[in-house]
């Protein structure tokens, strides 16, 4: 039996090890999400069964343990430096020019490498196992990250030594720089925002602040990924060039950036820095500029470097995307879960092609940090789809006639003294019954990605919600229609708005498991959870009674996810919530079961651009997670199709350019089997 389950666990590593390097590396998955979970969790079971089997590079050992107490650090073997800047091609011609000279007529050309935004991480191999991952640091000694680095699936957790040749003998270190994929960091942030969680402020944060997490359970959760760009054989240069180094690790199973080029004259680096540029917006991650290194290894250790770069490499820097503007004022805003957030009221600005007049500070610990004061001039920031940051105050520029701000100690709704919950660094109305609070979940609630009550805006929330209120919670929406005389009265309303927004109450009840799951406002629950919930337990009975360990099991939703959700039913308060729900007649289970919907989309990736004829964006999406598959925000070598609609942008581009396949509306609905 023993021999039986040990051969079998061999089997399934290799098999879960190759997906993982064909879908997280090569982009080209072989099995559905469904087949690999069922793998995986085989795998696990049998692993449970004989511990003594468990190696450390089996793919269940990605995460696992308990969170750890703090980092230790670990000496480089060779110093991680950072890179000298130039910020225009008259500086990058200079330093080629140095380049020559210090290379004292010895020939050499260049590579060049997107600069991925993110932080740098160290691979260290003995034996060809992963024994260590650690962090830049102040280049000379970083933090130990192991846990975490495994978290990351195009990581190798066991290398084939032979794939570098007979020179991989000893310590193999792969380099490279760890990131936060844009579509992943527009999701966290868009669950953080609805959570009144702080925002980060860029995915090079996200992913620095992920990977410092003492819990490997949450940094697996946040899908960071990797491009690696250096080969070290105990602490020395791999290869004769930088070049054969990424062919030998690419070899090896590691990913690499495919955006790379080799370059005989600085005129063809130039090309290739201006090139993507232009075409930066079509990635799906962060770049902020291009590095430039001189290919010939020999030359490499003859320029030598500085104490604190190398001369052999420069970064050529994209112009930020920032702009300075004077703060006027500061609004405080309270949310949905309490949460006091200071607004910085800008003098309107030209930013990233829109007009910026608002900008997130965050919370009272990044007021206090960035120091701002009423008339102050400040650097404002924005990236991928969230708020624009005050990132700095140019103090500088102060005058003398500026004046200070203070944080409240109260709320500015209702005046309930504000707290902080714990180790939180978001300060909060601790009233349940603020006005801010009930109307920003009704808001959340009534939204179209949720329950799609358009009529229920902010000045109709407002009013319902102000005392006496004549909604308290979302349950009371659909008491309205018996309180007809009084919703009339309303200030802007009259019979007719009244009656029309009543008809929209009595059409929400029929949005569906996924959307009212969403509009609750559960913690980490955004839309993708909601739907995936939805699916899975078919109705809100059989989601409420599931036990944390049940939602854990489920594919893509971690520990943290399935505790907030099994904590939230457990509440009294909001199980006589959904009882009000059902009793008013709102759906409480999928309006057709799994066999009715045939999941024909099971493993495929979507992205939707452009106005389609008839259905709605929201509507497509429903229908193509409904049949199994997965919408996403950006065109990669993973997506299968890009549904394009009138007026589609630069996704259609990207998709012609990478030959994924294009289909309009009708190939959707024929693909999917009508409906």
């Amino acid at each position: 039996m023993a021999k039986r389950a040990k051969q079998e666990i061999a089997d399934l590593r290799a098999e879960i090890l190759d997906s993982d390097y064909r879908y997280y590396v090569l982009n080209e998955p072989i099995i559905a999400d469904v087949e690999y979970d069922a793998k995986l969790r085989r795998l696990r079971d049998l692993e449970e069964q004989h511990p003594e089997l468990i190696t450390p590079d089996s793919p269940t050992q990605r995460v696992s343990g308990a969170p750890a107490e703090g980092f230790e650090e670990y000496f480089h073997k060779r110093p991680m430096l950072s890179l000298d800047n130039s910020y225009n091609i008259d500086e990058l011609r200079e330093w080629a020019r140095r380049c020559e000279k210090l290379a004292e007529g010895r020939r050499f050309d260049y590579i060049t490498e997107l600069k991925i935004d993110g932080l740098s991480i160290s691979l260290i191999y003995e034996q060809g196992l992963l024994v260590r991952g650690v962090t830049r640091g102040d280049g000379f000694r970083g933090e130990v990250v192991t846990s975490n680095v495994r978290t990351i699936r195009s990581v190798p957790l066991r290398i084939n030594e032979k794939a570098f040749g007979t020179k991989a003998a000893g310590e193999i270190e792969v380099r490279g720089e760890v990131y936060l994929p844009r579509e992943v960091f527009e999701k966290i942030n868009r669950e953080r925002e609805e959570q009144e969680l702080p925002a980060f402020a860029n995915p090079r944060n996200a992913a620095a602040g992920t990977m410092r997490q003492l819990d490997a359970r949450i940094v697996a959760e946040r899908q960071l990924n990797i491009f690696c760009y250096q080969l070290l054989f105990d602490g020395a240069p791999a290869m004769a060039t930088h070049n054969q180094a990424l062919e030998a690790m690419e070899r090896a199973g590691f990913k690499l950036n495919p955006h790379r080029q080799a370059c005989r004259t600085i005129e063809e680096v130039i090309d290739f820095c201006d090139k993507w540029d232009e075409r930066r917006d079509g990635l799906n991650y962060e770049i902020d500029g291009v590095v430039v290194k001189v290919n010939q290894t020999a030359v490499q250790e003859e320029l030598g470097s500085t104490s604190k770069s190398p001369r052999w490499a420069i970064a050529y820097k994209y112009p930020a995307r920032q702009v300075s503007t004077q703060l006027l004022d500061v609004m405080f805003s309270v949310g949905r879960t309490g949460a006091v957030t200071p607004i910085a009221m800008l003098e309107p600005v030209q930013l990233a092609g829109t007009t910026v007049a608002r900008a997130s500070m965050h919370n009272a610990d990044e007021m206090k940090r960035l120091g701002v004061m009423k008339g102050d001039w400040v650097f404002i920031e924005k990236s991928g789809e969230i708020i624009p940051q005050v990132i700095k105050v140019i103090t500088e520029r102060r005058t003398g006639k500026e004046t200070h701000f203070e944080f409240p100690t109260r709320c500015p709704i209702c005046g309930t003294k504000l707290v902080k919950q714990g180790t939180e660094v978001v300060t909060r109305c601790s009233n349940e019954d603020c006005p801010a609070k009930l109307r920003g979940g009704l808001l959340h609630f009534a939204q179209r990605r949720a329950m799609r009550i358009d009529g229920l805006g902010d000045a109709l929330a407002a009013q319902l919600t102000a005392p006496p209120a004549l909604v308290r919670d979302v349950s009371d929406l659909y008491m309205l229609g018996k309180r007809r005389e009084e919703l009339i009265a309303l200030e802007r309303m009259g019979a007719k708005s009244a009656d029309k927004l009543l008809a929209q109450i009595e059409d929400s009840k029929r949005a569906g498991l996924a959307r009212l799951l969403y509009g609750l406002g559960i913690l980490h629950v955004g839309e993708r959870t909601a739907t995936i919930l939805a699916n899975h337990f078919g109705s809100m009975d059989r989601l409420a009674s599931a036990e944390v360990e049940d939602l854990a099991r489920v594919y893509e939703i971690g520990e943290v996810v399935a505790k907030s959700v099994a904590d939230w039913f457990r509440e009294g308060r909001n199980r006589k919530l959904i009882e009000r729900l059902a009793e008013a007649g709102v759906t409480m289970k999928l309006a057709r079961s799994s066999e009715e919907v045939p999941r024909v989309f099971e493993g495929k990736q979507f992205v939707l651009t452009g106005t389609l004829p008839a259905m709605k964006r929201e509507d497509a999406k429903t229908y193509i997670e409904l049949r199994g598959g997965r919408v996403t925000g950006s065109v990669s070598k993973k997506t299968d199709y890009v549904v394009a609609g009138e007026e589609a942008g630069t996704k259609l581009t990207r998709a012609q350019e990478l030959g994924v396949k294009v289909i309009d509306e009708a190939e959707l609905l024929a693909l999917g089997g009508g409906g």
